[in-house]
């Protein structure tokens, strides 16, 4: 009886420490920051408005960024949200080109995303953040100026994939075979920068380590119970030989 409790207890407080551990684990990923931008875009014009909306973390991350080689702190208005905070560059300009993410006084730093800014006539619209494996990304050919039946071309690493009455194009199903550098054209227009597309496998759990931890503790409650069953097997056989004695 009282090695049947202690093998209850073991079990309970096993099965304790297990939802706590993974409690942190989700803990932890939801406490980190994010950063994405508005307009969902990697390229884009002069004097266009971008906000950066800075996302989690525990209140004290800062933008920041790198151009030209040189780490800064970005002017941009600054405004407080539900999640986190947003700065918004009114007017953008060819310098403000670079790499940007968010960072908390602790030194917590979120994903990176790297804008380009062009004074030229077209840009080609293709989301801030890596492709997903699986998903479909529209890409877009667009001119500053705007024209009836636009007619666009659209080029992985300098060879042409595409031309599109519509100026747009569909990569269905991004694989890692996606990956490249990306451009596109308007004939008598211009011809956007280049734009670096790379592709993310799909992460299907909410907390990444869940399933390990499970399957760990798992493993270690079988044995656990593998151990104590035998224990008591053996305290049952010592019993016996008492009895006939």
């Amino acid at each position: 009886m009282e090695v049947t409790t202690l093998l209850y207890r073991l079990l309970l407080f096993e099965c304790i420490l297990m939802g706590t551990e993974v409690q942190n684990t989700c803990t932890q990923k939801s406490d980190a920051v994010f950063l994405r931008i508005h307009p969902n875009r990697q390229q884009h014009f002069e004097y266009d408005p971008v906000s950066f909306h800075c996302e989690g973390g525990d209140g004290s991350a800062q933008l920041r960024g790198v151009r030209s080689s040189e780490e800064i702190n970005p002017e941009c208005q600054r405004k407080r949200t539900s999640t986190g905070f947003v700065c918004t560059i009114s007017n953008i300009y060819a310098a403000d080109s670079g790499e940007y993410w968010c960072e908390t006084k602790g030194g917590q730093r979120s994903n990176s995303v790297n804008i380009t800014v062009t004074a030229g006539s077209v840009i080609l619209e293709s989301p801030a953040l890596p492709g997903i494996e699986g998903d479909t990304v529209s890409l877009n050919c667009r001119s500053k100026a705007i024209i009836p039946d636009l007619q666009a071309y659209f080029y992985k690493d300098d060879l042409l994939m595409e031309n599109s009455s519509a100026g747009k194009m569909a990569i269905i199903s991004v694989s890692k075979l996606d990956v490249g550098l990306y451009k596109c054209s308007i004939p008598g227009v211009g011809e956007s920068p280049g734009n670096w597309f790379a592709v993310r496998a799909l992460q299907t759990e909410t907390c990444p380590f869940f399933y390990l931890l499970l399957v760990l503790r798992t493993v270690f409650t079988i044995v656990l119970v593998t151990l104590l069953l035998l224990l008591v097997g053996l305290l049952h056989c010592g019993k016996l030989r008492v009895t006939h004695k």
